[in-house]
């Protein structure tokens, strides 16, 4: 199954220094049809006003990972990481037991970056943060793995859930393959491009939830950037 998302009929919230579509019900956006799809729980497409951000708040039991699309985005926490993440990048939060952090757009530009929370499969554990760069050219033309629930996933920062997230950079007539199981969870965006994910077509920033499916092939139909995460 493959269901398209619009990026138009996303949830949205526009907070002035924060504008914030929804691919999942969260704070006030609420659909009982997108409550989440596997373990993929919330997929914020967020653009971040230059000089603003995230005030310290709590989380706890939840894999929260951070792509960074454009501009920066800086991070401190109640464990005493800092750390700026630019784009490009990954930073990946393991809420844990529990953990108070602070995200902020501290460059002279906007920020706009993709947030995904993802159930844990391990509870009751320390809370822990990872930051890593990921050159582009990494993932041109096929998927790189950006974070793993997989023990020593070469390079991929370590999340504590059965999923995994990866990028690839695709030019115009690319294409790249994901191989994986039916009984699994994928759910894609191109922040840019226009896509084709198994025959079907996609336009920029929408949401593809796709299940029931053992390779997923995503073809660029202009120059794209693809972000997936394949869950349980």
């Amino acid at each position: 199954m493959i269901d398209i998302r619009p990026f138009d009929s996303l949830g949205h919230a526009d907070h002035g220094w924060l504008d914030a579509r929804h691919h999942f019900s969260f704070a006030n956006y609420h659909d009982p049809e997108r409550m989440g799809w596997g373990a993929i729980r919330v997929w914020n497409d967020d653009t971040i006003a230059a000089r603003s951000g995230f005030p310290p708040h709590p989380h706890r039991d939840m894999e929260i990972v951070t792509f960074v699309r454009t501009g920066a985005i800086s991070h401190k926490d109640s464990l005493g990481n800092q750390g700026r993440t630019a784009a490009g990048d990954v930073q990946v939060m393991s809420a844990g037991t529990g953990i108070t952090h602070a995200e902020y757009n501290l460059e002279d530009e906007a920020t706009t970056l993709f947030q995904i929370w993802i159930m844990p499969t391990r509870t009751g554990e320390a809370p822990g943060w990872g930051q890593r760069e990921f050159p582009k050219a990494g993932r041109e033309g096929g998927f790189e793995i950006l974070a793993s629930g997989t023990p020593d996933e070469d390079g991929a920062l370590p999340i504590r859930t059965d999923a995994k997230v990866v990028a690839a950079t695709l030019k115009a007539g690319q294409s790249a393959e994901w191989r994986t199981d039916g009984s699994r969870h994928q759910y894609l965006v191109a922040p840019t491009g226009r896509i084709r994910v198994n025959g079907v077509e996609a336009q920029p920033r929408d949401g593809v939830a796709v299940t029931g499916e053992d390779t997923i092939t995503v073809e660029a139909l202009g120059d794209a950037e693809v972000v997936m995460v394949d869950a349980r």
